[in-house]
């Protein structure tokens, strides 16, 4: 019988805290789970975009559909849906709409990187961009770190002093607007969530000792982070080939990043001193959506036997 969970359930059924064990799971599956090639395409309308993440990892087989369709003005412009097949069969097990858990999702990889790479002591937190998804993000990482104030970086004044305001009634930080150079220079961690196709700020801006997590690189011709900065920094990401190929890697050619999953295996080296600047690429993967939706499969069956 297959399982069908609606966004509705889903979204009730997602905190922070599922996220992110979900995340360290996800992360250690890279050693021996398997994922396959992102396929990316669109509807007859070239605009549109969806990607399909495959993956397989133990008893967890399947794909995570993302969707954007920016035309959207009653209906959300994106989607996420998980499809889990029955590792023994290839039948359909599960469905689940997932756009908001996704977003919990993706901010927890993050987070989960500040938790292994950043200064334990880090205290500011700048986060560049002020949509949807840097909100997820800043109350993440926040729950990680000792965080104090937030810096909010944003193309328009307006955004970036609305968004700050929001980030203080949900989480109860201290945040207010920043210009790029001032807030990328006070960061001990630095969060960049935006569609940007070009470097968001200059190499020499960063701080020594600074963490910095990148998500929004994950298609060809995306980029946030400068590529001059790479030869001052330790490389880190979640798949390496596939970071080089759409994540912030792609260009960097000589780059070689080490996969976080590694390093909290123990098989690799992260954080050496408190001077290093670290850098994480997060172009997500499918074991991630997988062991998130196996996360919410076990919390909506707990519930229901309740």
């Amino acid at each position: 019988m297959t399982t069908f969970v609606s966004e509705a359930e889903s979204a009730a059924l997602v905190d922070d805290d599922l996220a992110l064990e979900a995340a360290r799971e996800a992360f250690l599956a890279t050693g021996t789970g398997s994922t396959f090639p992102v396929v990316i395409g669109h509807s007859s309308l070239p605009h549109t975009r969806f990607t399909l993440k495959s993956g397989s990892a133990g008893e967890l087989t399947g794909v995570k559909i993302g969707s954007f369709w920016p035309d959207n003005t009653d209906l959300p412009r994106h989607s996420s849906t998980i499809v889990l097949l029955d590792p023994a069969t290839g039948r359909l097990s599960a469905v689940i709409e997932a756009a908001a858990a996704n977003a919990y999702r993706t901010a927890a990889a993050d987070a989960l990187a500040v938790d292994t790479l950043a200064r334990n002591d880090s205290r500011t937190l700048t986060i560049i961009g002020t949509g949807h998804q840097a909100l997820h993000e800043v109350r993440a990482v926040s729950r990680v770190r000792p965080i104090e104030r937030v810096l909010v970086v944003g193309r328009r004044a307006d955004a970036a002093l609305e968004f700050a305001a929001a980030v203080t009634a949900q989480t109860g930080l201290p945040a207010e607007p920043a210009d790029a150079e001032a807030g990328v220079a006070a960061a001990d961690v630095l969060v960049t969530a935006t569609t940007a196709r070009q470097a968001l700020f200059d190499a020499s801006w960063v701080a020594p000792g600074t963490h910095i997590s990148a998500m929004g690189a994950d298609g060809p011709g995306k980029q946030e982070l400068p590529v001059a900065l790479y030869g001052r920094a330790s490389l880190f990401c979640d798949l390496p080939e596939q970071s080089r190929a759409i994540g912030e890697f792609q260009h960097a050619e000589s780059a070689t990043p080490v996969a976080l999953g590694a390093v909290l295996a123990g098989d690799a080296t992260g954080r050496t001193s408190p001077e290093e600047i670290t850098v994480f690429d997060s172009s997500g993967f499918a074991l991630q959506d997988l062991t998130l939706a196996a996360a919410l499969l076990r919390r909506l069956s707990s519930g229901a036997s309740q």
